[in-house]
């Protein structure tokens, strides 16, 4: 069963205070490799506007940085350890963060990202 961040922590809290025999972890992945990410449907906006179509997809490609291995070792440790979220990879931990900051300063922060990968 898919569910929302905020459904999952009320599920979590419920399951608690039931004292229910099973418990649930949200997990927040970044980019993770895999042939999912690998076949993704580029919008033709991202290409048609490059220099070099295929250096954007590349480029596109290198934004999953967590092997699937990898998250899938985590995914089972946040599990096993019934932590209540899990994030997945260290992009996903930048992209925790910055969405924690001031609305203003996560919009710059995210403006200024966008345009260092443009150059």
């Amino acid at each position: 069963m898919a569910l929302h961040g905020g459904d999952t922590d009320t599920l979590h809290m419920e399951l608690e205070i039931e004292g229910a025999p099973v418990s649930v972890t949200t997990i927040h992945p970044g980019g993770i490799k895999t042939n999912i990410a690998r076949n993704a449907r580029i919008d033709p906006s991202v290409t048609e506007n490059a220099r070099d179509p295929e250096k954007a997809r590349d480029d596109f490609e290198r934004l999953f940085i967590t092997s699937s291995e990898k998250a899938a070792l985590q995914i089972l440790t946040a599990v096993q350890r019934d932590r209540r979220r899990n994030l997945i990879g260290p992009d996903a931990t930048v992209a925790d963060f910055v969405s924690r900051l001031p609305a203003r300063l996560c919009q710059t922060v995210l403006e200024k990202g966008a345009k260092k990968r443009r150059h």
